[in-house]
């Protein structure tokens, strides 16, 4: 059994309710069906009736709960909300019904906040930063959460490495170019995501074109200086780097060019030093290797809201939807 559908078996043990906002993409209604028939989460989709008989046409949705942002009896209801929780930013109640009447992924956030969904994937067709607005201003991070980061979980077959092909790569979707407190930030959000989601030990690699100090740069330093602080606030994790990728994830060459390090070689969570190298490594696997690539996941908000890459396909959708499920387990 795969890890996805290992992921699906655990969401159908405790069954959640998941937002689909993008009624006016195809691949949303050919994952609804999927989803649905799979028993791997209820769905609700919100759309007026002529986005979904338009976009739906030859989709059995019939056990979807479909949401009308413009008639729910809700609807004041969230607009109170929305209202409360950003009248000092401005919102009038006003603006607030507009937002919700036009950009559905505030009705999916507020449908959360308020306790009537467990969780919402958006993305196939908007920006990561129009998925991830409404929800920082919506639902709020997690108490205690210093960075707000994303993650790719990536099923490389016929792999050795990782664990058997299955690695964590982050951030590949939100932060442009961390620093060192904030690349510690994401190994250690990261690594308990891993240990989450698969029940395997994180062996956490930062990444780096230097190994153990064989170049001398500012951004080595800055890799150098994140392991540290990330070795500090979670001592009880395997953490390591700065780590060329080949010395992360391939024994031969960590025996070449790592001594004593209790990640080097066996690396199954990657932490890129930059959106860069993050967003064209984790492509890269996905299209040369045929990977499966699940995500971005966001770790860090109250309630679990998460991306789609906008070249996904609707088994991608089942997949995030199948992640998000198991997240609203722990909430």
């Amino acid at each position: 059994m795969g890890f996805i559908d290992n992921i699906k078996e655990q969401a159908m043990k405790d069954k959640k309710t998941i937002v689909l906002p993008e009624s006016m993409d195809k691949r949303t209604y050919e994952a609804a069906e999927e989803i649905l028939k799979e028993g791997i989460a209820d769905i609700v989709i919100i759309g007026t009736p002529e986005e979904i008989d338009k976009y739906g046409a030859g989709y059995d949705i019939s056990k979807a709960t479909v949401v009308n942002p413009l008639t729910d009896e809700r609807r004041q209801k969230y607009i109170d909300k929305f209202v409360e929780l950003r009248g000092h930013k401005g919102v009038t109640p006003e603006a607030a019904a507009d937002f919700i009447s036009k950009d559905y992924m505030y009705f999916a956030a507020l449908m959360c906040k308020c306790g009537d969904a467990d969780g919402a994937v958006s993305g196939a067709c908007h920006s990561t930063a129009d998925t991830l607005r409404p929800c920082l201003q919506i639902i709020k991070t997690k108490p205690g959460t210093k960075l707000v980061s994303a993650f790719f979980l990536m099923e490389v077959p016929d792999c050795t490495y990782g664990d058997n092909g299955l690695m964590l790569f982050a951030d590949c979707a939100l932060n442009f170019n961390p620093n060192a407190d904030e690349l510690a930030s994401i190994a250690c959000s990261s690594a308990e995501s891993y240990k989450a989601f698969t029940g395997n030990n994180p062996k956490v690699a930062l990444l780096s074109y230097s190994t153990h100090g064989s170049a001398s740069h500012d951004d080595v330093t800055k890799v150098q200086e994140a392991v540290r602080m990330a070795k500090e606030e979670h001592p009880e994790f395997d953490i390591d780097g700065e780590l060329q990728l080949d010395a992360a994830i391939d024994p031969v060459v960590a025996a070449i060019k790592v001594k004593n390090s209790p990640v080097a070689g066996g690396a199954n969570v990657l932490v890129f030093p930059n959106l860069d190298s993050g967003n064209i490594g984790y492509k890269l696997v996905q299209r040369l290797a045929k990977a499966k690539a699940y995500g971005p996941v966001l770790q860090g908000i109250a309630m679990p809201v998460n991306d789609l890459s906008r070249g996904c396909s609707a088994d991608d959708i089942v997949g995030v939807v199948a992640l998000t499920a198991v997240q609203a387990q722990s909430i």
